[in-house]
């Protein structure tokens, strides 16, 4: 799904928002009946879902990379299981870059099970949260400081996939950035059985883009939290463009940009996402800027996961 989120999903009181509140509230009965009638079912190894209910763009995919590096500590064959969408290529080719093995079908719970068949004894499920039909051993949900839950409203009328109160059904919180009183307090409310973790992204390659002026592009669900990283390191960022979530490149929008970048002296930057969606096209003038995702409290993050295998 392409997403570019309108401004009005991230202001409270929005006019917009109220007037579009019978479409949300219409578009969440749609959701409780389609999981009344599905089927549940339950893996015969231990699921890890990773998901979010903020539409897009909070990290889920750097997360469940990190959750299979917590397993394969505690000797788990761990794979990472994914729906497969046609526009989601790069986020698959970013899980096989990092020697992670995939599976991906229409189905997830297929996915799951050609895991087994491979001999897999653990899966984390990258993105399916909403999907109630597998019963999963453990839900970790993701939010970013930057966005959190925006205007708190679900679609249409703000940037939830679920209401606030769906949290009671995850057992691990993880919030990028610095640390929030006030969503820890409302996620307390909900349940004071959660466990809040923190997380950050550290550039890997820095050095690179030092001392230079940078034309930074990002395709991704929030693109401002990638201009952050680059700004927060003290690098010269002179022009940032943004395109739509999995944005599908054209060779001529590329071409594009680099003319313009040589124009005006500026080194072209973008994302890993969004350079694994482009690699085929061999374009050198095209750098991405590595990251890694820490996780603050490792120990015990770890030590909560193990508690559900």
């Amino acid at each position: 799904m392409k997403i570019l989120k309108p401004k009005f999903c991230k202001k409270k009181n929005s006019m917009i928002g109220f007037f579009l509140l019978p479409f949300a509230f219409f578009f969440q009965v749609l959701i409780i009946l389609k999981n009344i009638v599905s089927k549940k079912r339950r893996a015969s190894i231990p699921v890890i879902c990773v998901g979010n209910i903020y539409l897009g763009g909070t990290g889920k995919t750097p997360l469940s990379l990190e959750v299979v590096k917590t397993l394969e500590k505690f000797h788990k064959k761990t794979a990472i299981v994914r729906k497969d969408y046609t526009d989601h290529l790069d986020e698959f080719e970013l899980i096989r870059a990092k020697n992670v093995k995939l599976f991906y079908n229409s189905s997830r719970f297929e996915a799951i099970n050609d895991a087994v068949k491979n001999n897999y004894d653990c899966v984390v499920l990258d993105d399916g949260f909403q999907d109630l039909s597998i019963k999963k051993n453990l839900n970790i949900v993701c939010f970013t400081e930057k966005q959190l839950v925006g205007n708190g409203m679900t679609i249409p009328s703000g940037p939830l996939r679920e209401p606030l109160t769906s949290l009671k059904r995850c057992q691990i919180i993880v919030i990028n950035g610095k640390r929030n009183i006030d969503l820890e307090k409302k996620i307390k409310d909900i349940s004071s059985n959660i466990s809040i973790y923190y997380s950050k992204y550290l550039p890997i390659n820095i050095e690179d883009f030092k001392e230079q002026n940078l034309l930074a592009f990002a395709g991704i669900g929030n693109p401002d939290n990638f201009f952050d990283i680059l700004e927060q390191n003290n690098l010269k960022l002179i022009k940032k463009i943004t395109f739509p979530d999995h944005y599908n490149y054209s060779l001529k929008e590329l071409d594009k940009l680099i003319n313009f970048s040589l124009e005006n002296n500026l080194k072209l930057v973008t994302t890993e996402k969004d350079f694994f969606r482009i690699k085929h096209l061999k374009l050198p003038q095209i750098k991405c800027l590595n990251v890694k995702l820490e996780i603050t409290d490792r120990y015990n993050f770890d030590k909560k996961i193990a508690q559900y295998l």
